[in-house]
């Protein structure tokens, strides 16, 4: 049911996030069961509660990876929702009618306004669902640790779903990149397509002596166990390496280095609404889309196998209103 402040919308789009392939084998072991996953999610509005402002029917409207929390804290206070302790999950978590939430693999969502991002009209729905997840999960972080500012040199590690969206926001805040990563052959699609400065084979270790204390930060995109200690030699003093996959084991660090170094570990959720909003804004104004390859629902297992491997490029989003039949009536 539409509640007063409530929108409901046709999903038209939902992107494949890599948290979503971990909630549906489990990885974390902290899910409900059964899931209905995805967090990327873009429409159009079809129903408004009474005292909704934000929205009205026929509207572009994107949801992203919360949907609700207790807006009175002093983190929803800051606008600072993700970090809220009664903070409301798109999918696993229990909404406050008692039933778990759902995600966007569905024809059609309801949700609170202050949770749904108003829709720039000339960002792509398609190529704009993944930013709701991997363009806030770039954007927060990157603000937040002083690493958005100009002529700042950033490593970004893993040119992935998540590395990609991150060479294209560094560019526009007029940052100089290097990516790092185990593929040399990702070089060329590096530099002649997104335009990053440099490219560094993380398992060469020339190159990586090389380019000691180069940079300025590092935004670690990487969800499998990997080193972090020459990672951290990269960075200039007062570096800053900023750890945003999410590795289902523990990462192994030195301290000592870090404190010669006066060096920093970071991590980020997702930004809060306005942050969001902000980013979307942005994206919009610099013309920023993730790359996606577009699939049918019923292609959905395929597309986890093939995650799973890395093979995308770089970011799967489900064409859901034209390939997710609605459920007849009875």
């Amino acid at each position: 049911e539409t509640g007063e402040e409530d929108v409901r919308f046709k999903v038209l789009y939902c992107g494949i996030c890599h948290s979503d392939l971990h909630a549906a084998t489990d990885e974390f072991s902290f899910g409900l069961y059964p899931v209905v996953p995805g967090h990327e999610m873009t429409g159009i509005v079809t129903e408004v509660g009474s005292k909704v402002t934000k929205f009205k029917a026929g509207d572009k409207v994107g949801v992203g990876g919360l949907v609700g929390s207790c807006r009175s804290c002093d983190k929803c206070s800051n606008d600072l929702e993700p970090y809220c302790s009664k903070m409301i999950m798109t999918y696993f978590s229990i909404d406050e009618d008692g039933i778990p939430t759902r995600g966007g693999f569905s024809n059609e969502m309801v949700v609170n306004e202050h949770f749904a991002i108003r829709w720039p009209e000339n960002l792509p729905l398609d190529g704009g669902a993944p930013l709701l997840c991997a363009g806030s999960a770039v954007y927060s972080p990157l603000i937040y640790y002083g690493l958005s500012k100009p002529g700042t040199h950033l490593g970004v590690v893993g040119l992935g779903g998540l590395g990609h969206v991150a060479v294209k926001f560094a560019k526009a805040w007029g940052l100089k990149v290097t990516v790092i990563s185990t593929s040399p052959g990702k070089k060329e699609e590096a530099i002649n397509h997104l335009g990053a400065d440099s490219f560094l084979v993380s398992t060469d270790q020339e190159q990586m002596q090389a380019a000691i204390g180069t940079l300025d930060g590092i935004y670690d995109t990487v969800s499998a166990v990997h080193p972090l200690m020459p990672l951290f030699g990269l960075l200039k003093p007062d570096g800053k390496l900023i750890v945003v996959g999410a590795p289902s084991k523990p990462l192994e660090v030195d301290i000592p280095v870090l404190i010669v170094g006066r060096k920093m570990l970071g991590t980020s959720a997702v930004g809060g609404l306005k942050e969001t909003q902000e980013m979307i804004d942005f994206a919009e104004k610099h013309n920023i889309t993730a790359d996606i390859e577009i699939i049918s629902m019923d292609y959905i297992n395929k597309a986890m196998e093939r995650l799973e491997k890395g093979d995308v490029r770089y970011r799967f989003v489900i064409d859901v209103g034209n390939t997710l039949m609605a459920t007849p009536s009875t």
